[in-house]
């Protein structure tokens, strides 16, 4: 709240510099206000009486604005890449999904690795299991396992994240 919105009778001011003015009727404190051209705003409210500090309330809105930006610019954004292999699937394009997932985890990406099984291959859920921790063991070096096979209907997935 601040200004005109601030309704309690008696408030304990706090100045801009941070210097406590003592408790005074809300008029002295937005008259202090106007005559300092700063705003008068509450800080806690739960308090009593409510503490209330003089400031540019702008200035104070657009810095904190400012910090969320540069804090959001900092992050990473971890995506999830995501490799599909069948359950018949040869050496030679086991490797070459390999090779693909450590390029992924190298960018700091995480990789699911995803199996559909179609028709009747759903009988054989446990070769298909065996065939993703195989990819597995073949990616130590590079990632750790951070949820290990599981079946969800008709796919297994498996999802890998960068070693550290």
């Amino acid at each position: 709240m601040i200004n005109g919105q601030i309704r309690d009778p008696m408030v304990r001011l706090v100045g801009s510099d941070g210097e406590q003015l003592g408790i005074l009727p809300l008029k002295n404190a937005m008259d202090i206000a106007d005559e300092q051209e700063l705003d008068l705003v509450k800080i806690s409210p739960t308090a009593n009486p409510p503490v209330c500090k003089l400031m540019d309330y702008g200035k104070y809105k657009f810095e904190q604005e400012k910090k969320e930006k540069e804090a959001k610019s900092r992050q990473k954004v971890v995506e999830i890449k995501t490799i599909r292999i069948g359950l018949h699937i040869s050496d030679h394009d086991i490797m070459y999904r390999i090779k693909q997932a450590i390029e992924f985890l190298q960018a700091g990406n995480k990789v699911r690795t995803n199996m559909m099984l179609k028709g009747r291959e759903n009988a054989f859920g446990d070769k298909g299991i065996e065939v993703l921790n195989k990819f597995a063991e073949k990616m130590t070096d590079f990632a750790v396992i951070e949820k290990a096979p599981y079946k969800e209907g008709k796919f297994i997935n498996m999802i890998l994240a960068p070693k550290k």
